[in-house]
């Protein structure tokens, strides 16, 4: 028969009699040891250490003994616990329902010798489960207690703690006002009227460089710091206490603090969410949104609407001129049709180019003391180009429609025409509205590429990359290998490579012309810098690739430089 090992644990709250030789411990250790002797056909066999607690408490787990015990139990040290009564064990409801809880987990009984009660038996689980059920009565008439009490609080309006809402600082049991943090409030509603949405709202946050302040828990754990999001933006923007209201539930009550914002703003900015939140959800945000659009027109002053075309997984952008895009015949209505990336492209790079170099515009004065610093002027002007080359799609398009007025495109340059006002708030300066400065010119040629144009700069080469030509360049390597094989193999000729190969002897003739390339021009190709009609059809033909490399270049439209 396998030993169940049995634990003695004895308690004594007052110190009194523990100086005799036999004490009430002593007496309760006997008492239980009779008990388990009484069960040895069980199997049950005492344990050479003993859990005495002597002058404390029951109302307290926290004795050395009991926690040595619960140790044990949890080490598998003991099958069955044996105590005289079970108040020696706890006097508390709640903490018995704790240690019958450890004593499951680690698959211990309990045992009170003078009560009949033992949860090895049926009769005794059955007892335990109706105390326990007395423990679960008493933690929920205590957790209503504690909720009526928070409910009347917050009734008479007073903050019950926790993490202050940004803009506020603790002061006792209500709010006060921290004005460092609450302008940032007051900021973020007043934009938010602005934009009418919380997207655009988090853009300019970031554009004017407002982040979280950085604060520091109750615990000294520091937090903020970042930008906000927008879950975060929409949670201040629906928190009644910047009204000074103390919400519980879906009911708001009059709080003890000061409000931040006036009940006007705050009416406006709920119904603005509110009709926001009727209409059809918007569609998450795109990775690289349309940032010129509103702001392009062709040379006969018509906008250019901002469109796509999905293949597959791709999208590909373009800004077409709105004839165009209703008609759809660019001879009849003589529109224009570009793709995205590379008119966006060279509006960034020509506006950085500006922003970078501040102090050559002309026209500026300074708008505040902080502005007749030029380093300041530089600096700002530095965040302001950074952001522009490198900012998410969003930002971006925040900063283009701050700076720039309008973009003209005709068939020999791009005139981008700044925003004096946009810029001069981003730069801290005042500029002249008849500056030249406001007006940047590009030449660039307009060239139709199939159904679309491309735009070509005096150097010869597109306004921006493309995407490589993955078949022209997948023709380049097979033109190379089949040139290889047949270097190689010299008794090879171009029909027997050609039938190993699956195709006519025709095709390979044509391509294999490929491998006599310019390696510059070959390069272009792969970074996706070839001229406008560079594909596999126009240099497979006959005529296409001359035997001199300076020929090839001039021929196919790469500038000398490359």
């Amino acid at each position: 028969m396998k030993p169940v090992r049995c634990a003695i644990y004895t308690r004594k709250s007052s110190e009194e009699g523990l100086e005799q030789d036999f004490n009430s411990l002593d007496a309760q250790f006997a008492a239980c040891s009779a008990y388990i002797a009484s069960q040895a056909s069980e199997g049950w066999t005492l344990i050479n250490a003993r859990y005495d607690d002597g002058g404390i408490s029951g109302g307290t787990l926290e004795r050395p003994a009991l926690q040595r015990l619960l140790t044990d139990i949890a080490a598998g040290r003991i099958d069955i616990v044996v105590v005289y009564k079970v108040d020696r064990l706890t006097r508390s409801l709640l903490d018995f329902a704790k240690l019958v809880e450890a004593f499951d987990k680690a698959g211990t009984s309990f045992v009170s010798v003078t009560q009949s009660f033992n949860t090895t038996t049926s009769m005794g689980r059955l007892t335990l489960n109706m105390l326990l059920s007395f423990a679960q009565f008493e933690r929920e008439v205590t957790a209503e207690r504690i909720r009526d009490k928070l409910a009347a609080s917050k009734q008479r309006g007073m903050w019950m703690g926790g993490t202050p809402p940004l803009g506020y600082r603790p002061d006792g049991r209500s709010l006060a006002i921290a004005e460092d943090h609450a302008g940032i409030i007051r900021s973020i509603f007043r934009t938010y009227l602005d934009f009418g949405n919380v997207r655009l709202l988090q853009d300019r946050l970031e554009v004017d460089g407002i982040v979280k302040p950085r604060r520091t828990t109750k615990a000294g754990r520091p937090y903020g710091g970042g930008p906000f999001s927008r879950g975060e933006l929409y949670a201040i923007l629906g928190n009644p206490i910047y009204i000074g209201r103390i919400r519980h539930g879906k009911t708001t009550y009059a709080g003890l603090h000061p409000a931040i914002i006036e009940q006007e703003v705050w009416d406006a900015v709920q119904k603005q969410l509110k009709e926001n939140g009727r209409g059809t959800r918007s569609s998450p945000r795109v990775r690289h949104p349309s940032i010129l659009a509103g702001k392009l027109f062709d040379d006969r002053d018509e906008p250019l609407i901002a469109v796509h075309a999905n293949k597959g997984k791709v999208r590909y952008r373009y800004y077409v001129s709105r004839s165009l895009q209703h008609n759809g015949d660019a001879r009849k209505t003589g529109g224009v049709r570009l793709p995205a990336r590379e008119i966006e492209t060279l509006v960034i790079e020509q506006l950085w180019r500006a922003v970078s170099d501040p102090i050559a515009l002309d026209g500026l004065s300074p708008s505040s003391p902080v502005s007749r610093d030029v380093s300041r002027l530089v600096e700002k002007a530095r965040e302001l180009a950074t952001l522009l080359r490198n900012g998410r799609g969003g930002l971006v398009q925040t900063l283009v429609g701050d700076i720039v007025d309008r973009i003209e495109i005709t068939l020999s340059e791009v005139r981008i025409r700044l925003d004096p006002m946009g810029l001069s708030r981003h730069l801290g300066m005042t500029i002249d509205t008849q500056s030249s400065a406001l007006l940047i010119t590009t030449p660039a040629t307009l060239k139709r590429s199939g159904r679309g144009m491309r735009m070509i700069l005096e150097t010869g080469e597109a306004a921006t990359s493309r995407e490589p030509d993955a078949r022209l360049i997948g023709a380049i390597a097979k033109a190379y290998r089949w040139w290889n094989r047949l270097l190689e193999q010299p008794n090879l000729t171009i029909t027997d490579l050609a039938q190993s190969e699956g195709v006519t002897s025709s095709y390979m003739t044509r391509v294999i012309r490929l491998a006599f390339l310019d390696p510059t021009i070959i390069t272009r190709i792969v970074e996706g810098k070839a001229p406008a009609g560079i594909d596999t059809k126009r240099l497979t033909q006959a005529d296409a690739i001359s035997i001199a490399w300076s020929e090839q270049r001039q021929k196919l439209g790469f500038s000398s430089r490359h």
